[in-house]
């Protein structure tokens, strides 16, 4: 053999060795799954897979704002393992059908509304605990028990070790909820030694929650008890159901549980789970739940020695792929809006929980770059939601409309992935949804009467019927308004592409709306009369909770919220230098607030700034639009540096189904989309020497920069595939052409990015 074809083949050899270390680069070693678990973040550290139907996780309380994942960090006690668990909200639902091992006696009478414990909870130490991407496991030290838990996309599995003993078993508790929401409908039996189904509806923050699950054991059971019965608290039947299991135990003895759910029915749950998983090999389950989530994790590749930024990294990216939820069964049948069963194809499942208040913001368009056919996937959901539903989702839950937050804000979902030239859906049907969406009309939309009045407020009307929503008519008139005003601006998007010179003409009309919230002598955006007349008295530092001009804010955050018509916002407040003027003092000024009522998820407070919560998240960029982009990169230094850690109270709010984290994620690239609809990204501040997002389109997006320093927080310079970069802005499209950006970065501002 020739010398250069024996180096040939070395050479080839190599690469194949340097490809299979690169996949086999395992980064969930850097997510901690208790990051957002204290403070207000409200997530959970439970097994799940990307998007996973089923979610595995323990429950440490039952009451109380931070009950919403059912896991607090400061607890002591597991009160069990439920299946169903809501990541970053602000409002609480699920933790359904809920799984104890005991060894002995166990009480399970009612322990009183007010209680966080159920009477068989267990003591529990962080030191015997442990979480990470598909895998959790603890020691229950009231039972002397192993907990280990796994999950497929809609199965999971339970591994127990057990002590010695002639009286252990399980209780599995059909009635169990978080925060006690009302049951409907229990249905629970024993069909064998082994096997265990049931159903129930619950009425809360979903209207009608259903959910059915099918249970298997490794173990038979010697003897079981089902107790069904009722108890009356403060006038009010409360149903239960639950079973209790018995078996003896060796010492070390390992007992499986596999549990599947469904909203369609039992035979769903059974199907589910013992598709994904047909045998007991946990180990297994394991692994290949640690492969999809390195499958999921590698779409975007950081190089830094800081190695806390590559933890609060890839656990902000964990958390982008715990929601959605798969919500349609592995033969693609599944609950419609209307609560009908549907099908659909089994390789393109329905998918549910968007809370698209948060979303659109940055979560969504960062899927629109690391994965744009799951976005799409996401789209073609919510428009089965509208032909089910007759109407757009605000904030949907398990095939319910909950009507939560305000706005229309699925419009710019899907205006945004159109306008970047992702339209795998019907695009007529997507329009039609997107104009009524915006208009006061609630015909033909299947949901309960009293959610159908808060999804459809008359606030539509006044928008468009006097061009603004009167503030002594509808609570929260200036945010509505002002959201409205931007999602309309999406529509006229729309209508210009598709060519309806018509409604293009409208909906711009309509995206300007905003211009009649904002008081010139004051420099706010306020509250307006159905008469014309200025709120009296006004206070921008002023919130009552639900119950004022604004949602989850005051005016000092909501007067920014333009982001599709900057410059308009900069006239209306006399010019750049005064725009500079107050937009430093929003950074600067004291955090006081003041009110009835303060609203407890603005959080997260730099000056009146409040990154705990979404209306401020664009604010930082705004700097790029009025020639002073060195501030932009000193405010989301100072945000990125202050608002994230790697600790269980690392989130300054609500996680929100992973909007905290998408914000962290493109600002850490050193983007940021301030008007999702507009393909246009703002230029930042990047964190890491490298970063290489890994295209679906088989394209890089690279980020390099040099002297990445903690202390060089202010960008000297910019190359675009090597060629000059002035301004501080980039388009989607020179992301998804493939590119290397090229930042050198210096400890003190400089003139870079400052266009007239």
């Amino acid at each position: 053999m020739k010398r250069n074809q024996i180096i040939s083949i070395v050479g080839v050899a190599l690469l194949f060795i340097a490809c299979c270390k690169e996949q086999e680069k395992d980064y969930t070693q850097y997510v901690d799954p208790f990051i957002g678990t204290g403070g207000h973040g409200h997530t959970f550290p439970g097994a799940i897979v990307p998007n996973g139907m089923i979610q595995p996780s323990p429950d440490t309380r039952i009451n109380e704002w931070d009950a919403c994942s059912g896991y607090y960090y400061a607890d002591s006690t597991i009160n069990g393992f439920s299946h169903t668990h809501l990541s970053g909200t602000g409002c609480c639902d699920y933790g359904d059908v809920l799984l104890m091992p005991i060894v002995g006696y166990a009480n399970v009478a009612f322990q009183g509304k007010e209680s966080q414990q159920t009477n068989y909870a267990s003591a529990f130490s962080h030191e015997n605990e442990k979480a990470e991407p598909g895998y959790y496991s603890v020691m229950l030290d009231d039972y002397g028990v192993r907990a280990e838990l796994s999950a497929t996309k809609r199965g999971a599995i339970h591994r127990y070790t057990f002590p010695e003993s002639d009286n252990a078993g399980f209780i599995l508790d059909l009635d169990y909820s978080l925060q006690h929401q009302r049951n409907e409908n229990l249905q629970l039996r024993v069909i064998s030694d082994t096997e265990i189904v049931g159903s129930k509806m619950t009425v809360y923050w979903a209207f009608e929650q259903k959910i059915n699950f099918y249970a298997k054991f490794s173990k038979p059971f010697s003897s079981y008890e089902v107790v069904e019965t009722s108890v009356v608290e403060n006038g009010v039947e409360l149903p239960q159901a639950k079973v209790i299991v018995r078996f003896s135990t060796e010492e070390n003895e390992q007992v499986f549980v596999k549990v599947g759910v469904s909203a369609v029915d039992v035979e769903g749950a059974k199907n589910n789970v013992l598709s994904e998983i047909p045998d007991w090999n946990f180990d297994k389950v394991r692994s290949d739940a640690k492969a999809a989530w390195n499958n999921f994790l590698q779409k975007i590749d950081i190089t830094t020695s800081d190695e806390t930024q590559k933890t609060i990294f890839y656990t902000a990216m964990y958390h982008t792929a715990v929601a959605p939820n798969v919500f349609s069964d592995a033969d693609g049948r599944y609950l419609g809006m209307d609560h009908s069963i549907r099908q659909t194809d089994p390789n393109k499942p329905i998918y549910t929980i968007f809370s698209l208040w948060d979303t659109f913001r940055a979560f969504h368009p960062l899927y629109t770059i690391i994965d744009p056919d799951l976005n799409n996937d996401f789209i073609l959901s919510l428009l089965s939601k509208y032909n089910e539903g007759g109407l757009l989702p605000l904030w949907e839950l398990a095939g319910n409309y909950t009507a939560t937050m305000i706005g229309y804000n699925a419009v710019p979902v899907i205006v945004d992935a159109f306008m970047k030239g992702n339209r795998n859906f019907d695009v007529q049907k997507a329009y039609e949804a997107c104009l009524k969406s915006s208009n006061y009309d609630s015909t033909n939309i299947t949901t309960p009467v009293k959610v159908r009045n808060a999804l459809v407020p008359k606030s539509k009307y006044y928008k468009n019927k006097l061009g603004y929503v009167p503030c002594n008519l509808e609570h929260e008139s200036v945010a509505k308004g002002l959201e409205y005003a931007y999602a309309d601006w999406c529509i006229s998007q729309f209508a210009k592409e598709l060519g309806d010179s018509i409604l293009y003409d409208r909906y711009k009309d309509l995206g300007q709306g905003y211009r009649y919230y904002f008081d010139k002598r004051v420099g706010f955006m306020r509250g307006l009369d159905d008469k014309g007349n200025w709120r009296e008295p006004f206070n921008p530092i002023a919130s009552n909770h639900r119950e004022d001009d604004y949602c989850e804010g005051v005016a000092w955050q909501w007067t920014w919220f333009v982001p599709h018509d900057v410059q308009g916002l900069v006239d209306l407040m006399g010019g750049k230098e005064a725009f500079i003027k107050k937009l430093d003092t929003l950074f600067t000024m004291d955090s006081r607030l003041e009110g009835e009522l303060v609203s407890a998820d603005i959080s997260g407070l730099i000056g009146m700034y409040a990154h705990g919560n979404e209306p401020s998240h664009h604010i930082a960029h705004l700097y790029n639009y009025v020639g002073q982009p060195y501030k932009t990169q000193e405010l989301v230094d100072s945000i990125l540096y202050s608002q994230y850690s790697a600790n269980v109270d690392g989130l300054s709010g609500n996680e929100d189904c992973g909007q905290m984290s998408a914000w962290y994620i493109m600002n850490a690239l050193g983007i940021y989309q301030v008007a999702p609809g507009n393909p246009i990204y703002s230029i930042g501040r990047p964190l890491f020497d490298n970063a290489t997002i890994h295209l679906s389109n088989g394209n890089k997006f690279i980020v390099k920069v040099e002297n990445a320093t903690k202390e060089n927080k202010y960008i000297q310079s910019v190359l675009l595939n090597g060629e000059p970069l002035n301004s501080p802005f980039i388009s989607h499209q020179d992301i998804m052409n493939g590119a290397i950006l090229q930042f050198a970065m210096g400890s003190k501002p400089s003139q870079w990015g400052i266009v007239e």
